[in-house]
């Protein structure tokens, strides 16, 4: 089966079999940013934007991106350092295999919000699919507030939450 789509600005056509998953086209074209960590749709490792949506790439077969735009970390360079700077800062990268999904849900979240600062429910329920075996979440949550411009009641009303709850 042909396909033709944009991936990254640049148009890319392959030859798939029908059940090519999104994540395999994905890694095959050189995208390693995209990760697997589930198979199960439950991680957020495999986030990539389709047509700016962002969209878990393990779950969506391949065929349906015949025509759109598919985004993932290494066409989003520029817009990605200054919250990969926020991360390194407050310790978030840790293993950093989760970091590429999450900072393309983030970057996604930002685009929505278009200047608004967010709530604390809207940032927990924007990132509630995103999973890290690593961090805890705190230092990912401190690096994402910092980079939305939270105000410090509402980082702190986050971070209580968060200890009480997890970030789910």
């Amino acid at each position: 089966m042909n396909i033709s789509f944009v991936l990254n600005g640049k148009r890319v056509r392959c030859d798939i079999v029908p059940d090519t998953s999104l994540f395999e086209l994905l890694r095959s074209q050189g995208c390693m940013s995209v990760k697997c960590g589930c198979e199960t749709s439950d991680c957020g490792l495999c986030t990539v934007w389709v047509d700016g949506v962002p969209t878990l790439s393990c779950s969506v077969i391949a065929a349906r991106v015949d025509g759109h735009d598919v985004t993932t970390l290494e066409g989003l360079q520029r817009e990605s350092h200054a919250f990969a700077e926020c991360m390194a800062e407050e310790g978030a990268e840790q293993c950093g295999f989760c970091s590429p999904g999450l900072i393309m849900t983030v970057l996604a979240f930002e685009r929505e919000l278009a200047g608004r600062v967010p709530t604390e429910d809207e940032v927990r329920r924007y990132l509630a699919g995103n999973l890290c075996r690593c961090t805890g979440y705190m230092s990912q949550m401190r690096a994402i507030r910092r980079y939305l411009g939270m105000p410090r009641e509402a980082a702190a009303a986050l971070d209580a939450s968060i200890e009480k709850e997890g970030v789910a």
